[in-house]
């Protein structure tokens, strides 16, 4: 198949996979290894087209987005908001940097490690959407800056391939006693800075690959995983507040189940 195709591919699982709690990263990496793609651009792409789901945060939410941004100067509340995703989003920027290399050489490369992050992801999600303390936060605009360092701490274990961000403070949200839907929306919040820097930070070390056909490539993926998250997010919210988080714990489990029996036969 041409380029272009699997560039479409993965964009649609980028888009289908970044908000809800299943680990994009993972199922982007399980992907590419099935359909053969080598390591190297494929692994800098399935970086670089997060952005285009996170704009489908921006778009989604830009009233209240800019509305925070218009208030700073004047409302302690927005600058609040604003310093719950700053407290969130640090430790995730410091291991990150640290982390980085080690994380794309080794992690990105075992297969057996994101079908079993998924699978333990499956069941701590199972048991948190169950046994989560009762919901005292319903506002994610208006978190505690304890909350807020508590989720971005969980976020730092997202960086294993198969944990999924979204998945990781989700739960450190919930233990925090913040009410579902509204853990969902501060992590859509968090993923604004944590993937734009990500983006940054990954173009910049691979900047040698973004030339010519590659960057027509990575644009492709980009629309792809936008147009395919706008849709998602709002399932998603849908699904939550009718049923909780379980459906997603349930498809953890069965997708990494999956990848380690094909992994055996191989």
């Amino acid at each position: 198949m041409p380029d272009w195709i699997y560039a479409i591919i993965l964009g649609v699982i980028e888009g289908l996979t970044e908000f809800i709690p299943v680990s994009s990263t993972g199922m982007m990496l399980l992907a590419k290894q099935a359909m053969g793609l080598p390591n190297g651009f494929w692994d800098t792409f399935a970086v670089m087209i997060q952005l285009g789901a996170i704009m489908a945060v921006v778009v989604l939410y830009f009233r209240k987005l800019m509305r925070a941004v218009i208030d700073l100067p004047s409302d302690p509340q927005a600058r609040r908001f604003a310093l719950t995703i700053l407290i969130a989003f640090a430790p995730s920027v410091i291991l990150g940097l640290l982390l980085h290399d080690f994380i794309k050489a080794v992690l990105f490369d075992s297969p057996t490690v994101q079908c079993i992050s998924l699978i333990l992801g499956g069941i701590v999600l199972l048991v948190i959407d169950r046994m989560a303390p009762a919901p005292t936060q319903d506002d994610p605009m208006r978190l505690t800056l304890k909350t807020a360092l508590v989720i971005g701490l969980f976020q730092v274990v997202s960086m294993i391939p198969g944990v999924s961000r979204s998945g990781a403070t989700i739960v450190g949200a919930m233990l925090m006693k913040v009410e579902k839907r509204a853990a969902a929306e501060f992590t859509f919040f968090l993923a604004i800075p944590t993937m734009a820097g990500a983006f940054v930070l990954d173009a910049w070390q691979s900047r040698d690959q973004l030339v010519g056909s590659n960057i027509g490539l990575i644009a492709i993926g980009f629309v792809t995983a936008f147009l395919v998250a706008i849709v998602v997010i709002k399932a998603m919210l849908a699904i939550v507040t009718r049923r909780g988080f379980a459906p997603f714990g349930w498809l953890r489990i069965a997708i990494g189940l999956i990848g380690l029996a094909a992994l055996q036969f191989a």
